[in-house]
């Protein structure tokens, strides 16, 4: 799986939701390989999208249909500055992975050391944090293109679900497992998504 983050600010998120409305009317289905998104606004008027295809191939592909050129020209109107974009041909699926039925969305961004080591981490945490954050369905990991840093999309079943499970303390099979160091407020980015934009095939 490839996946394609678009990050950017926005002054209009109700114009850039009926963007992306009318792309899953008309463009999605002709769109090659593409799997699913998962998008939002946050309460600070920032954008950011994990747009997930089957391939790097079919993104490049469907980006050069005409329709997609045109809608794209339309509606990065609405964005404010540059727009950000990491192509991410190494992704990690955590649990059953996302889930249009989630009720929140939380993006993280922030650095990794050592891309082997966290999927290895993700492996083995898998059954511990089942039980210690019930309230997870699943995340999707896209390690950026310079390999230092990373997005994940971790999906609840709701935020106040999500906010009840943040104040538990982890035990310490998953603190030995997870690098805290990296993980230091200074250091991540957090997109809370409270009314998340999220379509699959």
């Amino acid at each position: 799986m490839f996946i394609q983050i678009v990050q950017a600010e926005t002054s209009d998120a109700d114009e850039l939701k009926a963007a992306f409305d009318h792309w899953l009317e008309h463009l999605a289905p002709d769109a090659i390989g593409w799997l699913g998104t998962t998008a939002g606004v946050t309460a600070d008027n920032k954008f950011i999208a994990l747009v997930r295809f089957t391939s790097v191939e079919d993104a490049r592909a469907n980006s050069n249909r005409p329709e997609q050129h045109n809608w794209w020209m339309e509606t990065s109107k609405l964005f404010s500055g540059d727009v950000v974009f990491h192509d991410c041909t190494k992704t990690l699926k955590f649990l059953d992975g996302g889930s249009d039925d989630a009720g929140f969305v939380q993006v993280m961004q922030g650095p990794v050391s050592d891309v082997a080591k966290l999927e290895t981490a993700q492996e083995q945490a898998t059954e511990v944090m089942t039980e210690f954050r019930p309230e997870i369905i699943g995340s999707n990991i896209a390690i950026h293109p310079d390999r230092q840093h990373y997005t994940e999309a971790i999906y609840f079943t709701s935020e106040a679900a999500a906010r009840e499970g943040e104040k538990k303390e982890p035990p310490q099979e998953l603190k030995d497992l997870f690098d805290e160091d990296e993980m230091t407020p200074e250091s991540m980015t957090f997109f809370d998504l409270t009314d998340p934009w999220l379509h699959s095939l």
